[in-house]
């Protein structure tokens, strides 16, 4: 590591601690040469995964454009944003865990749906009607009716918004 002060690429790490969960490493350092202090950073680098899109395009994959797509589905829902944010973690998981460099947009469309509709049945089908691209009232009818002979699945805890705030 090369010291911001003098340039010198002799250094000692003084202290390593494990941040954010885990997923990334802080050093203190400290140049042999000038004794200056600085902290540096250490992470996994993660491969840049496709997502193949079903007209045949490639594509990057985007936490962000994942999380704008379930803050979507539930918007006006009491869906707290801590609850869209662990779904879009655990989805993003476990796309990356498949240790694969290409995932469909079918795949990701599939692990969204179960994440909302542990989360919010009308944000479901409204994900749903977008990526099954309803055409017809009869299309709602019989997904809303597919999702009431389903059990309810568990809430994960969520905690509900009052409805007078």
């Amino acid at each position: 590591m090369r010291c911001p002060k003098c340039g010198t690429q002799e250094d000692k790490v003084i202290d390593s601690r494990a941040s954010k969960e885990g997923a990334t490493i802080r050093r203190r350092r400290e140049c042999l040469s000038c004794t200056h202090r600085f902290t540096t950073y250490e992470q996994i680098e993660h491969v840049e995964l496709m997502v193949a899109k079903r007209d045949g395009r490639r594509e990057l994959f985007s936490k962000e454009k994942l999380t704008l797509s379930l803050q979507r589905s539930c918007q006006k829902r009491p869906v707290p944003e801590a609850a869209i944010s662990e779904a879009v973690e655990r989805i993003c998981s476990s796309v990356r865990d498949a240790n694969e460099l290409e995932v469909t947009a079918r795949e990701i469309g599939e692990r969204v749906m179960r994440e909302l509709r542990t989360l919010d049945a009308v944000a479901y089908v409204r994900f749903a009607s977008i990526y099954r691209s309803f055409q017809e009232v009869d299309e709602f009818v019989e997904e809303v009716h597919r999702l009431a002979a389903q059990p309810l699945p568990d809430k994960r805890q969520i905690p509900l918004i009052p409805e007078d705030v």
